[in-house]
């Protein structure tokens, strides 16, 4: 079962369950879309893999089921590919 953490990795934005904003790769490492494709290019900054829009569950599941609260947060790995991400925009 999806553990639907509840903020970004790189920058600690809200991502409640039921937020359509939310992207996540195969190992769940959690991000909004606003950086999934923006500094991220669409590529996890912890495995590589591709990260791509997260299951909503049914809120009706939520009260048996409910989000994990526990938060990551690891700015630092996203700032590292800031630079690259800018690099490849510039024509």
């Amino acid at each position: 079962m999806l553990l639907l953490k509840p903020g970004c990795e790189c920058c600690d934005k809200d991502l409640p369950a039921a937020s359509a904003d939310a992207r996540i790769c195969s190992f769940e490492c959690t991000f909004c879309a606003a950086c999934a494709e923006g500094v991220l290019a669409g590529a996890c900054p912890n495995c590589g893999g591709e990260l791509l829009p997260r299951p909503r569950r049914p809120a009706l599941k939520l009260a048996a089921n409910p989000a994990s609260t526990q938060r990551v947060f690891k700015p630092a790995g996203c700032a590292k590919l800031a630079p690259a991400a800018a690099v490849q925009a510039v024509p």
